[in-house]
C-alpha cells in the first residue's frame, strides 16, 4: 500500500488493516519456519506496511 492510500482511511479502518497485516505476517513467519515460503520479499513488504499504518495512526491521534 502507498502512504497516500493509507492516509485516506479512518482510524478504525487502519486498525482493522493492521490486525489483518499482523495475521498475514504471522502466517508468513510460520511458512518461513517450515521452509514453505514462496516469496520471502513479501515479509519485508508486510513489515513496511505495518510500520506505515502505525505511523499514520500516531499522526491522526496527535492531530486530534
Amino acid at each position: 500500500m502507498k502512504a497516500s492510500e493509507i492516509r485516506e482511511l479512518s482510524v478504525g479502518e487502519l486498525n482493522e488493516k493492521l490486525s489483518d497485516l499482523k495475521a498475514e505476517l504471522f502466517n508468513l513467519r510460520f511458512q518461513h519456519a517450515i521452509n514453505q515460503l514462496e516469496n520471502p520479499m513479501r515479509m519485508k513488504a508486510v513489515k513496511k506496511d505495518i510500520a506505515r499504518i502505525k505511523t499514520v495512526i500516531t499522526e491522526k491521534e496527535n492531530v486530534q
